[in-house]
């Protein structure tokens, strides 16, 4: 959530800022509710003044031992007048934070300008595109003889879920556990293991709610939610608390499935395991001061980095254009990793700085000393990897055309020290 005291001085100010984010803030909604609300605060204070000073004649007149029978009078109706006035006044800041809710976070300014993916700014490619002296397969045809059953999948539960079988299985469950190992033992964080199941208040801090309620998948009977990514349990963790400055930076990793209905997205990538409405990953969440988020969203991407460059998989960072960016976030570095059956690089990575913007939805906030001012904290997250996407990545990138799959040297010790994995045997 944006800053509401900045947002009254400068609106104009921040609805320029947010077209670079196709969102048109209405001002003057804004501005009408804020002078409704102005107009109910000031009601309510008069007449709780009022209130508060009959209360005090009255009181002394008491002691005095004079009849308070006519200044009882005079009051008449200013408790029942008080009440309603409060009641407006509290459905007057409904409104407004219903209307703050739905405003995204202001872009950074070294955020590109443009308005779809094909905008988005390279920061820097990393490893060669591999080359074959064979027509390179996609995920899909290279494990054709059952090891991912799509068929098997819609039988049991609808299209765009996958069945994974023999090896392919141990290979997606050692990416899981290189992912994690390498975020704990290099990178310092420390794991977490959290619900898939989360509240709205949960998806309303973290800004999935109110504008994305399409997306999620939500248990009927409760106000209960499939999570979309382990993002939303982790940085709950820090909901209504006040951290010691001491406890930052926090760094969290958390292995996770996540769910996600796809809604506005059909017809895009319905081949393979590329968008699913299941699918796992290792998620970095990181919890620091102000003033060191920006550092921070530097080394978060670095630790996505390392798990390609340690697999060997080509990859390219981009900037992501103010048009491409998401709802909560004020910069986003994606990591697209090279998919030869595509003949393109897919996103494997989103790293995002949030700033203050979850954490004031969150009231996540830390003490700067003891006794000292009360901050919020600053929050990021990325995929670290998104595995499903690294496995596709490692089978196409690594197929020999007869069918095997050389095995990345990192995951060979998980894999019983097999070299190769041949997709044709189940």
């Amino acid at each position: 959530m944006l800053d509401v005291r900045l947002l009254r001085h400068q609106p104009d100010h921040f609805a320029q800022q947010l077209k670079k984010k196709r969102y048109d803030l209405d001002v003057g909604q804004f501005l009408a509710l804020e002078a409704e609300r102005k107009a109910a605060q000031a009601e309510t204070e008069q007449l709780q003044h009022e209130r508060n000073a009959r209360s005090r004649q009255i009181g002394a007149a008491k002691a005095r031992g004079e009849d308070i029978a006519p200044l009882v009078a005079e009051v008449g109706n200013l408790g029942e007048r008080l009440s309603l006035a409060k009641e407006r006044f509290s459905a007057v800041q409904e409104r407004l934070h219903r209307f703050l809710l739905e405003i995204p976070n202001l872009p950074d300014a070294t955020v590109p300008t443009g308005d779809s993916e094909a905008d988005n700014r390279e920061l820097r490619l990393w490893g060669g595109i591999p080359q074959f002296n064979f027509e390179p397969l996609d995920h899909v045809d290279l494990a054709a003889a059952g090891a991912l059953d799509f068929a098997a999948a819609v039988k049991i539960a609808s299209a765009r879920f996958v069945v994974m079988k023999g090896a392919l299985v141990r290979l997606h469950r050692a990416l899981t556990q290189f992912m994690l190992d390498t975020h704990i033992d290099e990178h310092g964080y420390v794991e977490v293991y959290s619900p898939y199941i989360v509240n709205s208040e949960s998806l309303y801090g973290t800004g999935q709610l109110p504008k994305f309620a399409d997306d999620q998948f939500s248990i009927e009977g409760g106000d209960l939610h499939l999570i979309p990514t382990g993002e939303v349990p982790v940085t709950n963790l820090y909901r209504d608390l006040i951290l010691d400055a001491a406890a930052l930076p926090i760094r969290h990793v958390c292995h996770t499935p996540c769910f996600r209905s796809e809604a506005g997205s059909y017809g895009k990538d319905t081949r393979g395991m590329i968008r699913q409405h299941q699918f796992e990953k290792v998620e970095l969440v990181q919890l620091v001061r102000p003033e060191a988020s920006w550092r921070g969203l530097e080394e978060l991407t670095a630790h996505a980095e390392a798990i390609l460059r340690k697999l060997e998989l080509p990859y390219r960072a981009v900037a992501l254009c103010g048009g491409d960016l998401g709802f909560a976030a004020a910069k986003t570095i994606d990591l697209e990793v090279w998919l030869p059956g595509q003949k393109r690089y897919r996103e494997i990575s989103s790293c995002s700085n949030f700033l203050d913007f979850q954490a004031r939805r969150l009231m996540a906030r830390f003490r700067d000393q003891a006794g000292g001012a009360i901050e919020y904290v600053h929050t990021l997250n990325g995929s670290g990897l998104a595995i499903g996407r690294t496995l596709v990545a490692v089978l196409e990138n690594f197929q020999d055309g007869a069918g095997r799959i050389h095995i990345p040297e990192v995951l060979r010790p998980a894999m019983g020290g097999a070299e190769t994995l041949d997709l044709r045997v189940v």
